[in-house]
């Protein structure tokens, strides 16, 4: 009786253990990223009352008799298993779909954790909006490349440049309009042509066109310095319904003020030769003046960072970095929804999203918990009633001991 009633307490503290379990379980059934455990029972010690017998010619064989001694703990492991996505609205949360974890420093210690809600601190960093841990990945270099991935570099904190600013030089322009059919040979006409060098700086050329026979034109650029190069020798040339024909436009604008020579192709094809006055305008072109870094966006899949600018550029400057382990079940849970690697997870394998069996980069969204709480209800209820049976055998054994002592009376 003894016996029965220590068997039982073994029962009463595992049942009180599966119920912390499930309490933690719905606890974060709203926590980013959280990954529910499962609990698992083994039983204990084995008293052998008699090992058996085998078989002989005469007698058949007996089974051993035991008598189980309780219940211990077997396992408590958590369920990496896929949770579902919500979308944010958020260019700074991401997801992971598949196997995986973001990779976050703090104080030189290296945390991994499935929650991607991420913020930018005073200091342009990208850091765990909760905890202000760094998140890990590859800077890329001003011409905007990842150089890091191919050297297999360490990846490491991801800054975003604030105070930079982005401009594109003009490489292509388009002119459309009107050259007048019934100029006299040798007349003119001077259009404007606006174009950015490599630092921003606007720049007013003049193109300068000039009949020298029906349906031909020839034509020349001045200002700031500029010149018509490549091939100068062939003309705007129409056809007899004043269509274009061909032509060949290049200018090369020398750099000043630091900016760098460049090299402008000119399209001619909307013009036409009408009998209408002659007006040519500029109707598009590549350039952009400088802008600032207003905000910033992640692709999808491979999680590439493009710092998006107020004149419309956008630039690469990091990609996040993630981590995929071998046995993600034997990582340490820290706490923050982070995890730190344990004896048996195995070491980090890290790179790039969406290659080698890290799961893919999902922006704007958010991966929720995976806790099943119709599960965990009803592990709630096993749990229950094995702590009332551990209970109730326990008042059996006492009432039979009572019985046992009133035996003198």
């Amino acid at each position: 009786m003894l016996r029965s009633m220590l068997t039982a307490i073994s029962s009463l503290n595992l049942n009180q253990n599966f119920m912390d379990v499930i309490a933690n379980n719905l606890s974060n059934a709203n926590t980013t990223g959280f990954k529910a455990s499962r609990f698992s029972f083994q039983d204990q010690f084995t008293q052998l009352i008699s090992v058996g017998t085998s078989p002989s010619t005469t007698q058949g064989g007996t089974n051993p008799t035991q008598i189980g001694l309780g219940v211990r703990l077997g396992n408590i492991s958590p369920l990496f298993t896929q949770g579902s996505l919500q979308s944010t609205g958020r260019n700074s949360d991401l997801a992971i779909v598949g196997d995986g974890f973001f990779i976050y420093s703090n104080n030189g210690k290296t945390f991994y954790s499935r929650d991607g809600m991420l913020a930018m601190d005073s200091d342009g960093y990208l850091v765990h909006a909760s905890s202000g841990m760094k998140l890990q990945g590859w800077q890329a270099t001003q011409n905007g490349l990842i150089t890091g991935l191919a050297t297999n570099v360490p990846p490491g904190n991801i800054r975003l440049p604030l105070d930079t600013t982005l401009a594109r030089s003009t490489a292509n322009t388009i002119l459309s309009g009107n050259l007048d059919s019934t100029t006299a040979a040798n007349g003119t006409y001077t259009a404007t042509l606006g174009v950015y060098d490599s630092l921003g700086v606007y720049h007013n050329l003049s193109l300068n066109f000039t009949k020298k026979a029906d349906n031909t034109w020839d034509w020349s650029v001045s200002g700031d310095g500029a010149s018509r190069t490549g091939d100068t020798t062939t003309p705007i040339t129409f056809n007899s319904s004043g269509q274009y024909i061909n032509a060949a436009g290049v200018i090369t604008l020398p750099g000043a003020n630091g900016a760098a020579t460049q090299t402008i192709n000119v399209d001619f094809s909307k013009l036409t030769q009408l009998s209408s006055a002659s007006n040519v305008n500029m109707s598009d072109q590549d350039g952009l003046a400088a802008g600032g870094l207003s905000s910033f966006q992640i692709s999808a899949g491979d999680g590439k960072i493009y710092g998006l600018y107020s004149n419309g550029m956008q630039q690469l400057i990091g990609q996040v970095a993630t981590a995929r382990f071998v046995n993600p079940m034997g990582l340490i849970h820290n706490g923050e929804n982070m995890w730190l690697a344990g004896i048996n997870s195995g070491e980090p394998n890290v790179g790039e999203a969406n290659t080698n069996g890290r799961g893919a980069i999902a922006p704007s969204t958010l991966e929720g918990s995976n806790v099943d709480m119709a599960q965990e209800f009803t592990n709630m209820i096993l749990a229950q009633r094995g702590f009332q049976a551990s209970s109730r055998i326990i008042t059996t054994s006492d009432e039979m001991l009572q019985e046992l002592v009133n035996l003198k009376r």
